[in-house]
């Protein structure tokens, strides 16, 4: 039964509290014992705030009791990445120079899922300043995958993505600059969703650079968790300046067949080396939204090849960020994490490849408006690789050694563009691994993504499994 209240999604348990089948102090106690129990293992959560959360849980009950309602997430608890405001709550945001920290206030985003009737339980780990490919730091060491002991959950939003994968949380936010949700998301089985940029407010995460690439977003085990969490958390507020008004999307057709869109799929191509198996996996989604009446085809992403997205976004990374960053490190580098030092001790940009850079992102976008002017949806990889040991400098693909940085090859690219993009399960490997498929939308278009999110998810293999931890 515990297993059953632990593993179900954020949907269902607030189903079940509002039915009355299910206590938010009995959902509360179930995640508490799991975290208790798997949480030493895996090193997801980094500060658990039990007493707070069963409190609140406690009124949450009693609100039941009297008929009252507080939301969509009623009695539901949801962890937070700790890059991302909560009042009163030591957030480090994974550094040393900020392990004394307390916000004065929540995230915009924690606000509103406070206001739904959601119930924080605990803040997750993530790489120093939010800013690697792998979930580390010398405040609280490194996270695990909960699919295998000993390889990465991911970055930087792996904490929650492993808390989430293992049943220590139903529903959760990460960051996204450069795969930090997606990446996470696909090496853990999970659902992450990167909104359309300005979809989702900033306000109250760090660091606060590079924000015309930075995206807010939801990670659960569900298409339909992602979906109720995006309505809850998008919209304007009165702080961040990219946050846009644009209306939401109704996500209650997630359910129902496919219309016959038209896709276009990329298992390779400009992302090279891609693991054989991921490559295999894209092509079976593809097969499948076209077994579902879509009109799918092969794409070959021209031009691409001469614009490589981790080359502009290091350009930004080396040039702005490290810029943005000077103030806050500076007298205190030696306390920074080694692989923060070894990206700020890179050479800078020089005006000249900045400038290249920009107009590469221009590009960029450019070609993506050419190419949603004809297709309605994108299926690429989320990554080129699985979950690969901690700290691996270089990786394996295909017989090919490449820099880790290779795992967010088929991310950056729609961060500098600003597309929606979600990654949602759909394989696994000869390990055993999760393996990611992304599909990637018109901007503010999260509805025809998720709906083929959604179509994906409910015909994959191996939906039952779940993590030996």
């Amino acid at each position: 039964m515990t297993e059953e209240i632990y593993y179900a999604d954020a949907a269902e348990l607030a189903r079940r509290i509002a039915d009355k089948e299910l206590s938010p102090v009995e959902v509360m106690q179930a995640h508490l014992d799991r975290i208790e129990a798997v949480n030493p293992k895996v090193n997801a959560i980094v500060n658990l705030q039990a007493d707070p959360a069963m409190e609140r849980a406690a009124e949450a009950e009693a609100a039941i009791a009297r008929g009252e309602s507080w939301g969509p997430l009623h009695g539901v608890p949801f962890t937070i990445k700790d890059c991302i405001d909560n009042k009163g709550v030591k957030t480090t945001r994974g550094s040393k120079l900020f392990e004394d920290y307390f916000p004065g206030d929540d995230a915009t985003v924690v606000k509103r899922l406070l206001n739904a009737g959601g119930i924080f339980i605990g803040k997750t780990n993530m790489p120093e300043f939010a800013l690697w490919w792998e979930t580390g730091n010398l405040v609280y060491g490194f996270t695990e995958n909960p699919w295998m002991i000993g390889r990465t959950a991911g970055g930087s939003s792996g904490g929650e993505a492993s808390a989430i994968a293992s049943g220590m949380s139903p529903l959760g936010l990460g960051s996204d600059v450069g795969g930090s949700i997606r990446w996470p998301a696909h090496v853990a089985g999970l659902v992450g969703l990167k909104p359309t940029h300005g979809r989702v407010p900033l306000t109250g995460h760090f660091p606060e650079t590079l924000l015309r690439f930075m995206h807010v977003g939801p990670m659960a085990r569900t298409v339909r968790d992602v979906a109720l969490a995006l309505a809850i958390i998008a919209g304007p507020d009165d702080d961040d300046q990219y946050a846009s008004p644009v209306p939401m999307p109704s996500f209650g057709h997630l359910g129902d067949d496919l219309p016959r869109l038209k896709v276009g799929f990329c298992a390779e191509g400009p992302f090279a080396p891609v693991m054989k198996e991921i490559q295999e996996v894209v092509k079976k989604a593809a097969a499948t939204l076209n077994g579902m009446g879509c009109e799918v085809e092969e794409v070959d992403l021209a031009g691409w090849y001469d614009r490589q997205a981790q080359d502009i976004s290091m350009s930004y990374f080396l040039g702005e960020g490290a810029f943005d960053l000077d103030p806050i490190i500076k007298g205190r580098e030696d306390e920074l994490a080694p692989s923060m030092q070894r990206r700020l001790n890179q050479p800078r940009p020089s005006t000249e490849d900045y400038y290249k850079s920009v107009q590469d992102t221009e590009w960029l976008r450019q070609d993506m408006k050419r190419y949603f002017a004809k297709y309605d949806l994108l299926i690429v990889p989320t990554s080129t690789t699985t979950a690969f040991e901690h700290d691996s400098t270089f990786i394996p693909i295909n017989g090919q050694d490449v820099h880790g940085r290779n795992s967010l090859r088929i991310t950056v690219p729609f961060d500098l563009t600003g597309s929606p993009a979600v990654s949602v399960p759909f394989g696994w490997s000869d390990e055993g691994l999760p393996i990611g498929v992304q599909i990637v939308g018109r901007h503010f278009d999260e509805a025809t993504v998720l709906h083929a999110a959604a179509a994906l998810e409910a015909v994959r293999e191996g939906a039952d499994r779940r993590p030996l931890v």
